[in-house]
């Protein structure tokens, strides 16, 4: 009889795994056909070229009308009442003593402050009753409303209730002509809106005049043109030709980067896909608050904060400014109030020293996790965990380290060297509990593999001598199998290319809708739910506790939740990201499984459900057999022949226990020195517990064993 005979009505072989290696290469396919974007990049050189020829044109005509010569370019004429309509609201500053108290020189950073809502639309000031309601009318003057219904767009602007500022400050440049110290400041304001976490975003141009610590400009949704020869048209007449000067040297400056640019191949694909918002522009006046500092050691910081060297220096002060933001094409004011600024150094410094906690808290739950998968490597141990379990963590990593790299990019500088630690960290984690995962999932897969039916016998029917079989046509050769049908069937056959390509599609997914902030709190509280509640649910199907360390368990779980608290407890964290209170039912709710499964481990896997639910089906390996011998007296009497060692299962325990205690502990005895797979192959207990340490399979027919 040869092998294949001796198989006949036995389960097939599990095929053994195959290579993830076209896995993997289909993955970085199908990313490199996502991530190509030669196209944009044609694009964005086209719109480089044409935005330098724009500059060009700017320049020139602004040029001609500071010399008095013939242009195209006219200023707009002023609007008397926005000054006092302003000044209704903050005071603008004045110069102050240098030797007691001066202005920040540099307000390049961040800024977060609320603001409240106005409407100067004529039908709102016809029954309001506002002091400066005088001013907000001849502001608005004969305002068409049809223009500023459609100015508004689908943008609330009365629901907005927090701004946040982030302010480019450059150094003030010598230009002849020019008494006052004037620098160009740039940046992007967010106006958001707390019910439905989304910003409307805005573009920021304008000037700071160092003396007396004043900031105009510009403000228009992202997408519009803000035409920077404009400004001298709203600050304070004393100051519209210095103004208009320092306007000239900022467009050659400007035109010289494009050039650079476009010589270097450097461009910038994102800052040309923006797509032309509506929604409403704004003229912007703020004023940053004195500080009781004389302007000697002010000086001192500032070159400290600039290039650090450890020398002593005076207390950095707050920095608090104040502002309006006017739009006369919507009808809208905002009153900017009591904000507070952080200059961007302290800001590195800030995210330097998160990302080191960051990176080392990274580094424990990697230590924790080789712990833990050195002590349950064994199919033994990897078949008390649950799989879920580490695919929600990787995944949760793979997001970590996404969002770090995208900080970092943003960052662009100093800090985004710092950033790189805890995604690389995040990366080496990811990775680690994916090839984990795929270990436990190639364990527990024949767990849940049915042992296919045997064949049916086949019946042969007499054949007639006397019929003349008819010979069979020859069938059209069928064509091969398509690519298509042979992806699906190679997906369908491996396990392994089933996984990189469900999380090729859920990664895709998470990095596509991650950007949005309600999506993301979604995701944060549902990951963190899935920590440890599948490991719960597998240990009371299964009626074994988990074999998951006390030390992995709170370890993990604490190292998870500091990123967690950090941006969703903590109001000063990087991002500004707003505290959530319902971060604190997570956390009660995640120590809460923690428990659980700690005390599965003590008092059983279903201690906690009533016993009519919690009756899991074990497999009973020490079931009553009779004696293989004919004679029950005889010294060699055994079970039979273990199908591991192929020795003989003798009862001797049975006959010392009998000895010892009279019988009492007979059955007892005889049950520890045997176990009887469900497939009916006998074995020592001790044998089958060192096979099952290795395979989980029976080693006699190659079905799947439930654990000993």
């Amino acid at each position: 009889m040869d092998r294949n005979d001796e198989n006949d009505g036995q389960p097939a072989r599990i095929p053994q795994q195959r290579s993830s290696v076209p896995s993997f290469l289909f993955l970085i396919f199908m990313l490199f056909i996502l991530t190509n974007h030669t196209g944009d990049e044609f694009l964005a050189r086209n719109h480089y070229q044409d935005a330098l020829q724009s500059l060009n044109h700017q320049l020139s005509n602004f040029t001609a009308w500071l010399n008095g010569t013939e242009s195209n370019f006219t200023m707009p004429d002023r609007n008397a009442a926005a000054t006092p309509l302003v000044e209704s609201f903050m005071s603008f500053g004045s110069r102050l003593n240098s030797q007691w108290a001066s202005y920040f020189s540099n307000v390049t950073g961040f800024a977060h402050g609320e603001i409240d809502f106005f409407n100067i639309t004529p039908p709102s000031l016809e029954s309001a009753t506002y002091p400066w309601r005088a001013h907000a009318e001849t502001f608005m003057g004969d305002a068409n409303m049809t223009n500023l219904v459609g100015h508004f767009g689908s943008w609330n602007w009365t629901g907005s209730d927090k701004i946040s500022w982030s302010i480019m400050d450059r150094a003030p440049i010598n230009v002849k002509g020019v008494t006052e110290k004037i620098a160009m400041v740039h940046g992007r304001i967010d106006v958001r809106h707390p019910a439905t976490s989304d910003d409307m975003k805005l573009d920021f141009e304008g000037v700071h005049f160092l003396a007396n610590g004043s900031i105009y400009g510009f403000a228009e949704p992202t997408g519009r043109h803000i035409d920077i020869r404009y400004i001298p048209a709203f600050v304070p007449e004393a100051f519209q030709n210095d103004t208009a000067r320092t306007i000239e040297p900022e467009l050659m400056s400007r035109i010289n980067k494009v050039k650079d640019m476009i010589d270097a191949g450097v461009i910038d694909q994102d800052s040309t896909n923006g797509e032309l918002q509506g929604g409403c522009g704004f003229s912007v006046y703020a004023q940053i608050a004195p500080s009781e500092i004389p302007a000697k050691d002010m000086e001192d910081l500032e070159d400290e904060l600039q290039k650090p060297t450890g020398r002593w220096t005076v207390k950095r002060p707050p920095l608090k400014l104040n502002g309006v933001l006017l739009s006369r094409e919507c009808g809208i004011l905002y009153n900017l109030h009591d904000a507070e600024g952080l200059r961007s150094q302290l800001f590195f410094r800030k995210v330097a020293t998160y990302a080191g906690i960051s990176a080392f808290v990274y580094l424990v739950q990697l230590l924790l996790l080789s712990r833990q998968v050195d002590r349950s490597r064994t199919p033994a141990g990897l078949s008390r965990v649950s799989l879920w379990t580490f695919l929600a963590q990787s995944i949760v990593d793979s997001v970590s380290f996404a969002g770090h790299i995208t900080f970092a990019i943003i960052a662009n500088g100093r800090p985004s060297l710092s950033l790189v630690a805890p995604a690389f960290v995040a990366c080496v984690l990811f990775a680690f509990e994916s090839q984990h995962a795929i270990l436990i999932n190639q364990v527990q897969a024949p767990e849940d593999a049915v042992a296919p039916p045997p064949p049916r016998p086949v019946q042969q029917e007499p054949s007639l001598p006397s019929q003349v079989v008819p010979t069979p046509t020859t069938a059209p050769r069928s064509t091969g199998p398509t690519f298509s049908s042979l992806l699906f069937r190679h997906i369908r056959s491996d396990p392994q290319a089933r996984i990189w390509l469900g999380m090729f599609f859920f990664l895709t997914f998470i990095v596509r809708v991650i950007v949005t902030p309600s999506l993301a709190l979604v995701f944060v509280a549902s990951m963190y739910s899935l920590f440890w509640l599948p490991q719960i649910i597998r240990s009371v199907k299964k009626g074994r506790s988990s074999a998951l360390t006390a030390e992995y368990l709170i370890g993990t779980s604490l190292c998870r939740l500091f990123h967690a608290l950090y941006f969703l407890a903590c109001p000063k964290n990087v991002l500004d990201v707003e505290p959530r209170g319902w971060i604190w039912y997570l956390v009660i709710f995640i120590f809460l499984q923690v428990a659980v499964v700690l005390l599965q481990q003590r008092f059983g896997p279903a201690f906690f459900l009533p016993k009519r639910f919690a009756r899991a089906q074990v497999h009973d390996y020490h079931p009553a057999l009779p004696l293989s011998a004919a004679d029950p007296e005889a010294p060699d009497e055994s079970l039979g022949d273990c199908a591991i060692c192929m020795e003989a299962i003798h009862t001797e325990d049975e006959k010392q226990l009998e000895h010892v205690t009279g019988g009492l502990l007979r059955n007892v005895g005889a049950r520890r020195s045997y176990s009887l797979a469900p497939c009916q192959h006998l074995f020592h207990t001790e044998c089958l517990e060192k096979w099952l340490a290795i395979k989980n399979i029976c080693p006699h027919c190659r079905r799947p064993l439930p654990p000993l």
